[in-house]
Formats: structure tokens, sequence, C-alpha cells
């Protein structure tokens, strides 16, 4: 009786071993839930030099561009780290009074309003990470500069001086 209660029970646990393994066969895979979000990462689309006025080079810097309306709405929302060396780019088609806002922008930033000339009109310096506040560029500009707060002080870029860039 004994053996036949042990044969049983092999037979059983064979039988659960067989569709455990059938079932693992026939089910995809399935990634493991992660617990943070993906941050964006910099892609060095271009560099960008700042000049004095006279046209010495005072800094140069690696770019991302933005754009089209979905790059330039997204700017650099959500990003927790930028390199000093890093900044991004905005090309718009024409020059206008412009404001810019830090809505889920989460590092603060020195943001320069830049006309058709290519001469730096306005600086907002330290911008306030997550305001909704509009930051006016006070005059035209056809393209803007953001960089990492404190970065037009650290290199004694001002209104008046300008700037050159080139994509890859």
């Amino acid at each position: 009786m004994k053996q036949f209660r042990l044969l049983t029970l092999s037979i059983i646990l064979l039988f659960v071993v067989a569709a455990c393994n059938k079932k693992a066969e026939e089910e995809p895979p399935v990634a493991p839930p992660t617990t943070h979000h993906e941050q964006p990462q910099f892609v060095k689309e271009g560099e960008l030099i700042f000049l004095k006025p006279d046209g010495k080079e005072i800094v140069k810097i690696n770019i991302e561009v933005a754009e089209t309306p979905a790059e330039q709405e997204k700017g650099l929302m959500n990003r927790p780290y930028m390199n000093n060396e890093d900044g991004m780019l905005f090309i718009f088609n024409r020059d206008e009074e412009r404001g810019f806002w830090m809505r889920n922008t989460i590092i603060p930033l020195d943001i320069m309003y830049v006309n058709a000339q290519m001469e730096i009109v306005s600086i907002a310096v330290n911008t306030e990470p997550y305001s909704e506040r509009s930051i006016p560029s006070g005059r035209p500009a056809k393209y803007v500069v953001e960089v990492n707060a404190g970065f037009s002080a650290q290199y004694g870029i001002t209104a008046g001086c300008k700037i050159s860039y080139t994509k890859l």
C-alpha cells in the first residue's frame, strides 16, 4: 500500500511539472517592471561658440538643436542634469519677441535670447525650476540658447555678445 501511494504521488508530481513546463513554453517572457522613468539623454547635434562683440571666441559648447514645434515644446524638460559644456539651441523662423517658461524643467538655466544677426539681446539668469511664469525676451529673437544657470556669469557672456553655430 505504501508503494502504491508513493507511485501515485510520483505520477501526480510528474504531471504537475510537465504542465508547468508546457505553460512556460507557451507564454512569452514578460519584462520586469521598472521603478524609474527613462531620463532624456543629451545628444550632440552641433557646436555653438560664444563670441565677444569684437568677434573673439569666449567658449564653445556642444548643442542639441530644437527646430520643430515638438522639439521646442519639450526643450530640456525632465532632465535632472546637464554637463556645463552642453546646451540647447532653439531655432525659429523669424525674429519676434519670445517668452519661455520652466515648466517640468528640473535644473535652473540661463536663457539667452539671440536676434537674427546672432547677437544676444537679453539673458534671463538662474531661472526657477518648474516655474510656469513667462520669461520674456524683451526684444525680438530668432534663436534661444539654454545653458546651466551661472554659465553666462562664469564666462562673462552678456547682451551684445554673439553666437555662431554649426549643426552636425
